[in-house]
């Protein structure tokens, strides 16, 4: 090996090391807690959708609910709420969404001098496209009538709901990504609680405007479920190891230092 080899093979080792190695130091339990939950959370996705998807192709059982909550939330119309879901709508949208979501890995990515969660995240998030993107066209559900949407007609694919994926990708897995990190289990119940309200209120902001069934919204989180579920497993295999009481106390410490709190 030349030497120039050599410095090229060390550069690498070295930008590596400084900006794609992350390394967390947990007790047994805590990994295999952490293997528990992915494992729960794709098992609970793939049946929760599953279920969707059969109730929406036999057109009963959980489909049953669609019409009863297009008309209810219809019901409640009005100027201002529309003008608040319209809002809601263009920035959870696929103009501003991908916006946010550039601007906060690349963000993060800077700001903290670290890539793996930041690479996480866009990973995720093109995962949950992807699927979408695959789904959707090969189910082909009809969207709502068109004399029900109050924005743009939309004769794209209903189900799953890109948006409601989107958002549910983005929040649930930016939660974890920072808050497996923190060590206030209250904290970060929180917060998971306020990506919840959030997606929930995307959720019935689309069926709100029209353009969506409450089975697609449904489905999508479903879904997000899985994705989440595969983050948190690649992140514990890359990121977690089992130490000794002494190295998990000193990784403890030293995640507490001035610099290394946050999203770093």
């Amino acid at each position: 090996m030349t030497t120039e080899t050599r410095q090229r093979h060390g550069r690498l080792r070295r930008f590596n090391e400084r900006f794609l190695v992350e390394e967390r130091v947990v007790p047994a339990s805590a990994r295999r807690g952490l293997q528990l939950a992915s494992l729960g959370l794709v098992a609970l996705g793939l049946v929760g959708f599953v279920v969707v998807f059969d109730s929406v192709v036999e057109a009963d059982d959980l489909s049953r609910i669609d019409a009863p909550v297009e008309a209810w939330l219809q019901t409640a119309r009005s100027d201002w709420l529309t003008v608040v879901m319209s809002v809601i709508a263009v920035v959870f949208g696929p103009v501003v969404m991908p916006i946010i979501i550039v601007v906060t890995t690349v963000g993060w990515g800077v700001l903290a001098k670290h890539a793996w969660r930041p690479l996480l995240l866009a990973g995720g998030m093109l995962l949950g496209v992807i699927i979408v993107q695959v789904m959707a066209p090969l189910i082909d559900r009809e969207r709502p009538p068109a004399q029900d949407m109050l924005m743009d007609v939309d004769t794209t694919a209903s189900f799953p709901s890109g948006h409601v994926m989107g958002v549910a990708d983005f929040l649930l897995i930016t939660t974890y990504l920072v808050f497996s990190r923190h060590r206030s289990a209250r904290i970060a119940a929180l917060a998971y609680s306020a990506a919840a309200a959030v997606v929930a209120l995307t959720a019935a902001c689309r069926i709100y405007l029209g353009y969506h069934w409450a089975t697609d919204a449904l489905g999508s989180i479903f879904l997000s479920l899985v994705v989440l579920g595969i983050v948190i497993a690649v992140d514990t295999w890359r990121t977690v190891r089992v130490g000794s009481p002494a190295e998990v106390a000193a990784s403890e410490r030293d995640a507490e230092r001035p610099g290394n709190e946050g999203l770093g």
